[in-house]
C-alpha cells in the first residue's frame, strides 16, 4: 500500500473559551490506497473529504490514529517526502501564482527539491506541458491568459513534474464545463497508465468517480460508511446513505 490511514480521528476545539466544544472532522477513518490504484472518496459537502485529503498529504496531523506512506509511519517532517506526493485542487488559481509565468509555475516544485541540473529545467517543463496536451509555447504565458481547462492541465503538469508516487485530486473537475471535465478525466487516466502513480480522487460527482476510480469509499459525517470495488458499488450499494447518493445521481 502506498497510503494507509488507520483509525484516524481529527478533532478541533470550537466556540468561546468558556464554552468550548470538541468538533470531530474525522472519526476513526480507516482506508488504504494501493500502488497504482485510484481510490474515489465521495460524500456530500462537509462530510470530511477534504480533511481526509489533508491528513493523507501530511498537512493535517491526526488527533488519534496512524498514517503510513509506502509502509512506513508518516515522518514528522513532511519535507522528507518532498516530491513524492502532490495535489491537484478544484480551482487551478489556488496552485498557480497569477504573477508567475506558466513555465515558472510548473518548474517551481523542481526548485523546491533543489534540481541539480537547472539547465534542463526548461526542457522538463516543455516535456511535461506536452504530456498534458499543451504546446510548450504556453510556458511564456500567465495563468489569466489561459482557459479554465488549460489552467487545470498546467496544474496537473506542475503536480507531475517531480514524478510523484501519490496524487490527491480534490474536486479537480467540478469547476469545469462538462465537455472539459471529460477531457481532464481521460487525461488523468492516461497519465496514470503512463506514470503509474497512485491517486485519491475526491469528488461529490459519482459519475466522474465511477469513470476513474478502481475502488470507492463513501464518507458521511467524518466516517467511512462503505468501501468497495467501483462496479460492485454501482450495481448494489450496501449502505443506506450510499443508496441515497446513487439515487441522486
Amino acid at each position: 500500500m502506498i497510503l494507509e490511514l488507520d483509525a484516524v480521528t481529527v478533532a478541533f476545539a470550537s466556540g468561546p473559551p468558556l464554552r468550548r466544544e470538541r468538533i470531530h472532522a474525522l472519526r476513526g477513518v480507516t482506508l488504504a490506497v494501493a500502488e497504482g490504484e485510484t481510490l474515489g472518496l465521495v460524500g456530500e459537502s462537509g462530510s470530511g473529504k477534504t480533511t481526509a485529503s489533508r491528513v493523507a498529504l501530511g498537512l493535517q496531523r491526526p488527533t488519534a490514529g496512524t498514517v503510513r506512506f509506502a509502509g512506513r509511519p508518516f515522518p514528522r517532517r513532511r519535507r522528507e517526502l518532498a516530491g513524492q506526493m502532490q495535489a491537484v485542487l478544484q480551482h487551478p488559481q489556488w496552485s498557480l501564482n497569477p504573477r508567475m509565468r506558466v513555465g515558472n509555475s510548473v518548474a517551481e516544485p523542481l526548485a523546491v527539491l533543489g534540481e541539480r541540473a537547472p539547465a534542463r529545467v526548461p526542457e522538463k517543463v516543455a516535456e511535461m506541458l506536452e504530456r498534458v496536451g499543451l504546446p510548450p509555447e504556453l510556458a511564456a504565458r500567465y495563468p489569466h491568459e489561459l482557459s479554465g481547462g488549460q489552467r487545470q492541465r498546467v496544474s496537473i503538469a506542475r503536480a507531475l513534474v517531480t514524478m510523484p508516487r501519490f496524487i490527491v485530486f480534490d474536486e479537480a473537475v467540478s469547476s469545469l464545463d462538462v465537455s472539459v471535465q471529460a477531457q481532464i478525466l481521460n487525461l488523468v487516466k492516461d497519465l496514470q497508465h503512463e506514470f503509474g502513480f497512485s491517486a485519491l480522487f475526491i469528488s461529490h460527482d459519482l459519475g466522474a468517480v465511477r469513470y476513474v476510480a478502481d475502488r470507492i469509499a463513501v464518507m458521511r459525517a467524518g466516517e467511512i460508511v462503505e468501501t468497495g470495488a467501483t462496479e460492485t458499488f454501482y450495481r448494489a450499494p450496501a449502505h443506506e446513505y450510499s443508496k441515497q447518493l446513487w439515487e441522486a445521481l
